[in-house]
């Protein structure tokens, strides 16, 4: 496995049980919780250390027992992410408008250039052109604290716009954003994770909730990457039938049926060494 995939699934551990148990876990208990979903005790060290270097956890001492906890900033980031993931908006309408970003960051900020292209891909930018990019307008405020926070806002110009002329809007769109490559996205989602739903239809998870445990996570780490790529335009800009909204629907249903159970067995490991 990746270090890359390894170092997310235990940030979405972080996001899913541990914030909810106060932020903090055991080096220990963080290595059993890690090792049904294949990533070892090595995996799980290096992890947290490159983590702690970032400032996104915090070494402690608790009770006799190294662990790690979440800091202000990771907090922060997971906050962020759960408006993306499990708050998913609904699609933007086409009578709003949108919003363009342009700009021209000089060779010396390119560090910076490139994380201001990231966020606002993010936020839901597709390209336009050179240093020209389009989102739908609900974006616009977090397009400028975006811009603010990297310490661009010297190099940007932001504006509201309304398409009028001369393309089609639709293949504007396509043009703007890679749809076949979200749509690939959301249709792997579905033929890799519906038929876990099928399975748990016609089981119940508290009869194996280890299994359900790593249902849900494995189901959360690959959907938490797709709010990120969407960019939630208006529907009738997007292919039909289009396959983010049965994704959408599945993962809420995952969550709904393995999340309890998945808690469960967290809990149950945290606490097995304080009976």
């Amino acid at each position: 496995m990746p270090p890359n995939r390894y170092r997310s699934i235990l940030f979405d551990l972080y996001g899913a049980f541990v914030r909810d148990l106060g932020g903090w876990v055991a080096v220990a208990h963080l290595v059993a919780l890690a090792a049904p979903l294949q990533v070892d005790e090595q995996a799980v060290r290096s992890s947290v250390s490159r983590f702690s270097r970032r400032g996104l956890l915090q070494r402690e001492v608790r009770d006799g027992q190294v662990g790690y906890a979440l800091s202000d900033q990771a907090i922060a980031i997971l906050a962020e992410g759960d408006l993306r993931i499990f708050d998913k908006l609904d699609p933007a309408r086409v009578e709003d408008g949108w919003v363009l970003s342009s700009f021209s960051v000089p060779e010396r900020l390119r560090s910076e250039r490139h994380q201001l292209r990231t966020r606002l891909s993010w936020l839901g930018f597709g390209n336009l052109g050179a240093g020209l990019w389009i989102a739908p307008r609900r974006v616009l405020d977090r397009a400028v604290e975006t811009i603010r926070e990297v310490g661009l806002d010297a190099y940007v110009d932001v504006f509201e716009a309304e398409y009028r002329a001369f393309d089609d809007l639709p293949r504007l769109v396509r043009r703007c954003w890679d749809l076949e490559q979200l749509e690939a996205v959301y249709t792997a989602y579905v033929e890799r994770f519906g038929p876990v739903r099928e399975r748990w239809d016609a089981a119940d998870p508290w009869d194996d909730p280890q299994v359900a445990y790593v249902d849900y996570v494995t189901a959360l780490h690959e959907w938490r990457k797709t709010p990120y790529l969407d960019p939630g335009l208006p529907v009738e800009l997007l292919p039909a039938p289009w396959p983010g909204t049965t994704a959408a629907e599945l993962f809420a249903a995952l969550q709904e049926r393995l999340e309890p159970p998945a808690q469960r067995v967290v809990l149950d490991v945290v606490a097995a060494d304080r009976d």
